[in-house]
């Protein structure tokens, strides 16, 4: 019990002391954003994977390639988006937005090869690109003044 009251009360000091150096101005948070090295590799990243990832289910739709080469291509892109540190605000929400698109697509696909109802993770699959797009759509003007450009992947 002691050793909990002490972990608090240390907590307590370093809030405490953290808000009084904002308070005084010490400590001042960077709120001046410029589109980072890993901005812009987060970008490219995603548009690279997502053109393959394209590809590869248009030649499963056309039976040219098997279920699990396009699971397996949602999975990978999934895992090195996954491994992507965006430092703006919106591209991280994108970065999860597209991991779950990912997860969900591949799970249809490998449902689908089943002959199960994919319905469900495809429609969820749409809905989480669908809400990336808005999102990069709405910090398109934004980014773009600072360096990044999110065309590629609208």
């Amino acid at each position: 019990m002691r050793r909990i009251g002490l972990t608090a009360a240390g907590l307590l000091v370093l809030v405490t002391a953290s808000l009084a150096l904002v308070a005084n101005g010490r400590a001042r948070p960077n709120l001046a954003h410029t589109c980072s090295s890993t901005d812009r590799q987060f970008i490219d990243t995603a548009r690279t994977n997502m053109t393959a990832l394209g590809l590869w289910a248009e030649q499963y739709e056309h039976g040219e390639a098997g279920a699990e080469d396009v699971v397996g291509q949602a999975r990978s892109a999934a895992k090195i988006v996954r491994g992507m540190g965006p430092t703006d605000s919106s591209l991280q929400q994108t970065r999860r937005l597209l991991i779950g698109m990912l997860t969900e697509y591949a799970r249809a696909v490998q449902i689908q090869d089943h002959h199960g109802n994919a319905g469900p993770h495809m429609y969820r699959a749409y809905g989480l690109a669908n809400y990336a797009h808005t999102v990069l759509a709405r910090s398109r003007a934004p980014l773009f003044k600072l360096g990044c450009d999110v065309g590629p992947l609208l």
